[in-house]
């Protein structure tokens, strides 16, 4: 049986000013799926994310997520409504720990304010509790290594565990959707391998999450994804399983240029 799609794209136009970033892109992410989006540099694959999550207004097109609108809500109910993302740079608070980093994360599902810690104070209480004990386990089904360190202050993480950290943060939200933005910068060839085997673990523990990855490495995405959508001048070039999108000439040229695509 299909899965169901989660979350769609139509005819997707991005203009600031006199550039068009993304003409009349379509996609569809299926439940459970992973999405891989690939393209050279300045194809519109950040931007892609940005309309997904509210940070842009689509010039033209409609974002859905379970059959409703998105266009005009803001990042926060986007958020609320069950699609979390983390970026290519690092958005960490990091003079914070580790499980603060995450706690932060579920702010979306948490109630209590200022006048509960004021005058509810164990109202408050339960609830950060409750709090720390999700994001603990949160960090074990991200990484056992990044739980041992939970006290630690997140600036002093390594690269590869600041990103392990990135998306345990996004999960404290309890999304449907996982956006991951080049979640491998920075990671030597050991530390991708180690990233694809705590994804494939989430994704076994999680079998409902759909994910899109943005994403240079091309192990990485023959590994991992389910299928790959490549971008190229923010228009859509092709979308299918790996090993047959990288056989297609117009994709080949927009990685290696036209020449070097014919020599290939």
């Amino acid at each position: 049986m299909v899965a169901p799609v989660i979350l769609s794209g139509r005819s997707l136009t991005m203009r600031f000013g006199g550039l068009v970033a993304m003409a009349e892109v379509d996609f569809d992410l299926r439940r459970g799926e992973i999405l891989g989006i690939i393209g050279p540099n300045g194809a519109g694959k950040s931007t892609l994310l940005n309309i997904i999550t509210g940070l842009y207004v689509p010039s033209s097109g409609e974002v859905r997520l379970e059959g409703e609108r998105l266009n005009g809500v803001p990042p926060h109910r986007i958020v609320g409504r069950g699609i979390a993302r983390t970026f290519q740079s690092s958005r960490l608070f990091s003079d914070l720990s580790v499980i603060d980093n995450v706690v932060i994360g579920r702010h979306s599902k948490t109630r209590s304010g200022v006048i509960d810690a004021i005058f509810r104070r164990s109202r408050a209480d339960r609830e950060m509790a409750a709090s720390v004990s999700i994001a603990e386990e949160l960090l074990k089904a991200v990484s056992r290594d990044l739980f041992e360190q939970r006290h630690r202050l997140a600036g002093e993480l390594p690269q590869a565990d600041r990103r392990r950290l990135e998306i345990a943060r996004a999960l404290a939200s309890e999304p449907k959707v996982l956006l991951l933005d080049e979640p491998s910068s920075g990671m030597d060839d050991a530390d991708t391998d180690a990233l694809m085997d705590d994804i494939r673990a989430l994704c076994a523990a999680r079998p409902d999450l759909s994910l899109m990855i943005i994403e240079h490495d091309m192990r990485l995405v023959a590994a991992l994804p389910h299928r790959v959508m490549v971008l190229d001048y923010g228009q859509k070039l092709a979308d299918g399983p790996f090993e047959e999108v990288r056989l297609i000439p117009r994709v080949q040229e927009a990685y290696l240029g036209r020449k070097a695509a014919q020599n290939a």
